[in-house]
């Protein structure tokens, strides 16, 4: 097995530090990524630090990862050497249940294998984007087109795909107004994405302060939940609200936001259970979704709808050294809007 540089967590309550791991032997159907970035997501600090439950350590986390593929195994079609890559949230499933043969695999009926973490069908256990190099099956990696920057491309594999997804799916676009609570990792993606597909898009924040980066990234408005008017304003305005926030919500209070048959959908993930009344769904024939990454198909197209636009994600680039640095700011949301590790500086 292959030994490379990472960064690791040795247990739920001590700060990530240099480590060796080892990769798999490149196998039939493998591709072997010398990585360039990784982004840090919010989920990365959860998994490391115990919050989601017991964990096996060390853990190298990251599923925000963009590279080029240096080595492919005999029978790989997809991706030769040179190629640009990319790796999101998951490295495997099973390819046989209805959901993994629809393109759902994030949904696998037998559970996807998450990139770092989780046991793969090898046995071996996944390690993620904070090393040099990853070896990952063909099906499970992304090609990242050119006119996208890697550094900017690497958030795209998770905030990217878990904010186009529920776009997408719930039709946003010409004619259509859509609400991004929150404006962080997640926010400002959903932000760029709704503005590229061209609905008219509203940021609902809980304070002014970052209204001026909010207009510049795509929203055509701007307004503070923190202020009682907002919600008497915009009372039945949105098709659409993509809620991106991790904390608990007042969810009637933006149910009522929503315009006749309007859909508020969650892709943040907080802690604590939700709760809300019914009657704000029954008056007005309203939905409450929840959304999840997206497959590898919708995950392509999401890369290929970005070069197409234009974008990647707002990063602030970090040495591996700060990592411990940058996970407090995480906590703090002291960031604009994705840290994404430069990985030679791990070498």
């Amino acid at each position: 097995m292959p030994t490379v540089n990472a960064y690791a967590a040795m247990s739920a309550t001590e700060p990530l530090a240099p480590i060796t791991i080892e990769r798999r032997d490149l196998g039939p159907r493998d591709v072997l990524i010398e990585i360039k970035y990784a982004g840090i997501c919010h989920s990365d600090i959860h998994h490391a630090r115990g919050d989601w439950g017991p964990q096996s350590y060390p853990v190298a986390p990251g599923h925000e990862i963009a590279g080029i593929v240096t080595a492919v195994g005999p029978e790989v079609t997809k991706h030769q050497v040179g190629d640009r890559a990319g790796v999101g949230c998951m490295v495997n499933s099973c390819r046989e249940c209805a959901n993994c043969r629809s393109g759902r695999e994030q949904f696998c009926l037998k559970g996807m294998t998450a990139t770092y973490g989780a046991t793969d069908k090898d046995g071996t256990l996944t390690h993620g984007g904070y090393s040099t190099h990853i070896v990952v099956d063909e099906d499970f990696v992304l090609r990242i087109p050119e006119g996208i920057g890697l550094d900017v491309a690497a958030p795209l594999l998770c905030a990217g795909i878990t904010t186009y997804s529920p776009l997408r799916r719930f039709g946003a676009g010409p004619g259509k107004k859509v609400a991004v609570v929150g404006l962080g990792g997640l926010g400002h993606m959903a932000v760029k994405h709704a503005h590229a597909m061209g609905a008219e898009v509203t940021v609902l924040s809980q304070s002014l302060k970052k209204q001026d980066d909010g207009l510049r990234l795509g929203a055509d408005h701007y307004y503070a939940t923190s202020d009682p008017a907002t919600f008497e304003q915009l009372a039945g305005t949105f098709d659409l609200i993509v809620n991106t926030v991790s904390a608990g919500l007042d969810l009637d209070a933006y149910l009522s936001l929503l315009a006749v048959e309007g859909t508020l959908v969650n892709v943040g993930a907080p802690a604590e259970p939700l709760s809300l009344s019914v009657f704000s769904l029954i008056m007005g024939g309203k939905n409450f979704a929840g959304s999840l990454i997206g497959g590898i198909s919708e995950t392509q197209e999401m890369l290929d709808f970005c070069a197409e636009h234009g974008y990647g994600s707002d990063v602030e680039v970090i040495p591996a050294d700060k990592i411990n640095e940058a996970w407090e700011r995480v906590l703090a949301s002291d960031v604009r809007y994705r840290f994404v590790i430069d990985t030679s500086t791990l070498a």
